[in-house]
This record gives C-alpha cells, structure tokens and sequence, in this order.
C-alpha cells in the first residue's frame, strides 16, 4: 500500500502553485456566487449531476452517453442497460445522496460507512433476535405447534419486506447498507476481491490526509485529497468515489454553498499523461486547472440556461393559469433532454398533449427519428 504521510502536505510546491490555486479559488467562489441567487439553479445543479456521472466513467475510460443515462434514470431505457451505464448511475446516485445530506455527512465516520458500502449491521432487538431471517428465523422452526408456524411467518413475511424496503430505496437513488453477512459465511471471492487489498486501513489512511490539510485553502486541500486518493486508492471497486468525497469537502469547509461542485467534468479536459505523472507537482498543477475548467464551464452553463430561461418564458405570456407550460419550462431545464415518454410521466398528460407542449415551447429536437423523439432546450 502506497504510503502518503505528513511530508507530503509539508513539501508542497508554493512557488509553482500559488497562482493556479488563487486562480482556481476565485473561479470556483466566482460560479457559486452566481448560482446563490439564480433562477436556474435547482436545473443548474441537477443537469451537472448528469454530467460528473458521464464524466466520472469517462475518466476511467469507458463511454456512457448523457442521453442514456438520463432516460436510464426515468426508467425508460431505449436498449439494454451496460455494466459501464450502471456505473454511472450509481455515481449520479450517490452525488444526490451526498448534496441532499448535511454538507458534514459525506465525510463523517458514518457517511462515509454508507457510501462504500460498508454500514453498521442492525442492532439486535430486545426480544433477543439476532435478525430478520437469521438465529431468530432457525429457532421459531424447531417446536412443531401452532405458535410457532406463526412466528416463522411473520419472519419470512419481515425478511421480505425488508428486501422491498432496501430495493424502493436503491430505485428512489438512496444507499443502501449491505446486509450483515453470517459468521459462517464464506471469505469475498478472491477472484474479485484481491485478499490483500485492506480497504479499512486504507480510508483511514486517507481520513488521516483529510485531517492533516484542514487548516490549509480549500482547493490546495482538495488537491492533496484527489492526490492521496490517487496514490492510496483505498476503495477496490469504487475509485470514482474520492472525487465526490473532493466535491463533498469543498462543500463542508463552505467554498461552495449553493451546489456540489462537478470535478469530474473539469478533469476531463486535463490531458490523462498531466493527471497521471510520476512528479507530484505536475498533478497538483494538472487538478488546480482541472478546477478553473470546471468552474467555467459551470459559468457557461449557467449563462446558457439563463438565456434559454428567457427565451422560454417569453412563450407563456397570455397562457392560462392553470397550464402546464411552465412546469415543462423547470423540468426542461433540468434534464439534459426530455422525451414525449419523460414528459408524459412528469407531467401527467397524453402523448399528444406532450407533443403539443414541446411545440409550444420550441424546444429543439436532438434525434430526428420517428420511433424515438427527445429533445432539448436550445
């Protein structure tokens, strides 16, 4: 396991990085300014979730397209789903969670428990029971009486209602705990999982990163936890996680406010070769430019959205009260295209009141194809 100590907080490069890191400062505190008292913000900060989803996996090398994982999202996948689809659905997922969490809930002990899938196991009842389906389940089956039939159906009858419990909660885009294992139940399949490979130690070793840069600026901060991440990798299975724990701690030190900041939308324009080289202070240098691309990108966005704002609400001048024009104009705005199918379930109409709507309110048209019509706004 790769070690990352104090020293490498103590050595950091001032001379080299002082004017990216106040340049970086300034842009991200410039779009979260801007953001703090805009209209579109709440479509602002869902789209960007979108895009640090696509953008995540696309880091790792593998290509998912927004418009899949959105309509994969609505439940109205046009093919079959991709392992690499999924993916990124869980990282969209997980950047809900942690935006709709207290901004210290991502980095507690707690949170960051639930968020690599390792929460506490459930507390044993005072009745004794060790838990749904387990010791309590095998005891109730032993006496043969009526009495006990019942008790093991009630059992059975709890166990499955805590799977639809936990299945609603991963559809509505929740984490979930994974369910305590029995004693008795076999080691994780080497094949998968490598042996040596101690996540434990290795989240602590980072938790140890995140304290000792806690008096240091937010960004130089972040840049020293993307690096440690980098270096320690402490989730075998889950590396795009420490880019939202990134996002998250410049969330609880109040560099942003008003929206989780998209990292890996940035990084994407960072040459790989500049991300991934050997000397340290390239990659500090290479994540300082990773932000100020993300932070004007996000000024874009955030003018874009403004204008087609504008240009949408000058349609619903002399429109009744009670139509659904205006909901359509937020819901557009928030989704990086909408489909008739999207629009019928959002909005509560007809196929044709849906296309009815889409030609009122001149939103643009990205396939162009007959069995299947999206669009977006312009």
């Amino acid at each position: 396991m790769t070690s990352y100590d104090g020293d490498t907080v103590r050595s950091i490069p001032w001379a080299e990085i002082a004017a990216p890191l106040v340049a970086a400062e300034d842009a991200v505190a410039r779009l979260d300014e801007r953001l703090a008292r805009s209209p579109v913000r709440e479509g602002f900060v869902e789209r960007f979730h979108f895009q640090d989803a696509a953008a995540a996996l696309w880091l790792e090398g593998e290509l998912v397209h927004l418009e899949d994982l959105v309509l994969h999202d609505a439940h109205m996948d046009i093919r079959t789903p991709t392992h690499e689809l999924t993916r990124a659905h869980a990282v969209l997922r997980t950047r809900r969670q942690i935006f709709s969490n207290p901004p210290d809930w991502a980095l507690g002990r707690e949170g960051l428990r639930q968020l690599a899938g390792r929460g506490m196991p459930a507390a044993k009842p005072a009745d004794g029971r060790e838990g749904e389906g387990g010791d309590a389940l095998a005891d109730s089956m032993e006496p043969d009486d009526a009495e006990s039939e019942e008790a093991m159906l009630t059992d059975e009858f709890a166990a499955i209602d805590a799977v639809l419990e936990r299945s609603r909660a991963v559809l509505d885009g929740v984490a979930v705990a994974r369910p305590a294992r029995p004693e008795a139940a076999p080691e994780r399949d080497p094949l998968v999982y490598d042996p040596d490979w101690d996540e434990e130690a290795r989240l602590e070793e980072w938790r140890a990163t995140l304290v000792r840069t806690a008096d240091l600026p937010p960004v130089l901060a972040a840049a020293l936890l993307w690096d440690a991440w980098e270096r320690i990798a402490p989730l075998e299975h889950q590396s795009w996680l420490g880019v939202l724990l990134v996002e998250s701690m410049l969330r609880q030190r109040r560099k942003t406010t008003a929206h989780l900041f998209s990292l890996n939308a940035g990084l994407r324009v960072v040459a790989r070769e500049r991300r991934r080289h050997r000397d340290r202070r390239t990659r500090l240098l290479a994540f300082l430019d990773g932000v100020s691309e993300a932070a004007a990108l996000g000024l874009k966005e955030h003018d874009r959205l403004t204008l087609a704002r504008e240009q949408m609400l000058r349609r619903l001048k002399g429109r009744r009260g009670h139509s659904k024009l205006p909901r359509l104009v937020g819901y557009a705005l928030s989704r990086p295209l909408v489909s008739s199918a999207m629009i019928e379930k959002e909005l509560k109409v007809t196929t044709r009141g849906a296309l009815n709507l889409v030609a009122e309110l001149g939103l643009r048209e990205i396939t162009g194809r007959g069995r299947y019509r999206a669009w977006g706004i312009i």
